[in-house]
């Protein structure tokens, strides 16, 4: 059987999406460099946006990237504050990773130009499909927020405890006290007294500190 017209475009792009997403994702776990690392598991997240695209679900794709995409460079700050790594060993080797940086760049931007092609010319997979049984004709977008804040209102604020959490553990995990660095604590300020608290001397215009 062969495929003519928008079906045998829109299979392209999903085999060609699926395919990097696949193909990326193996990359992340194999590369020995954790800058490698960082711009594959980019590449996939784009991928996987871009099959978001096809399927019609652009609230998820955009999701997929800003959320993701967004916190890859949180991710990445964090491994360097974890592993030490030398930054001015990092700068050095800029022109070491700008080949492969300008390649993954060149490609992620040749897949959003297909997908963008491809969803403006023929329309998404999933664009005429209902979301919901109950409640047709309402956009994917609009019917995800009333879901998700009625429904599942609980669940999403338990996601956000579980990020705080996650945001505290990182800080603590890296959080180091120098020897010989004045740090506040709040208990000895609030607990001082007369005796042990310091005195504020007011000198007036023109008397001068004696020696």
């Amino acid at each position: 059987m062969v495929l003519t017209g928008a079906p045998a475009l829109q299979a392209i792009a999903f085999y060609l999406l699926a395919f990097a997403t696949i193909a990326a994702g193996l990359l992340v776990v194999s590369a020995k460099n954790p800058v490698h690392s960082v711009l594959f598991l980019i590449t996939a997240f784009f991928s996987a946006a871009g099959l978001f695209v096809l399927l019609g679900a652009e609230f998820l794709a955009m999701l997929l990237i800003v959320v993701y995409v967004g916190a890859v460079a949180v991710l990445f700050l964090f491994v360097v504050m974890m592993l030490d790594v030398d930054f001015t060993a990092l700068r050095q080797g800029f022109a070491q990773y700008l080949p492969i940086g300008g390649i993954v760049a060149g490609f992620l931007t040749l897949e959003m130009i297909f997908v963008a092609a491809t969803v403006a010319s023929h329309g998404a997979a999933g664009k005429n499909a209902t979301p919901m049984a109950s409640a047709p004709g309402i956009p994917n977008t609009e019917m995800i927020g009333r879901v998700l804040y009625t429904d599942y209102i609980f669940f999403f604020q338990l996601a956000g405890l579980v990020l705080l959490v996650a945001m505290i553990g990182a800080i603590v995990l890296t959080l180091r006290h120098k020897p010989g660095v004045k740090r506040q604590d709040i208990g000895k300020q609030i607990a001082r007294t007369p005796k042990t608290g310091m005195e504020i001397v007011q000198i007036k215009p023109g008397e001068g500190i004696s020696e």
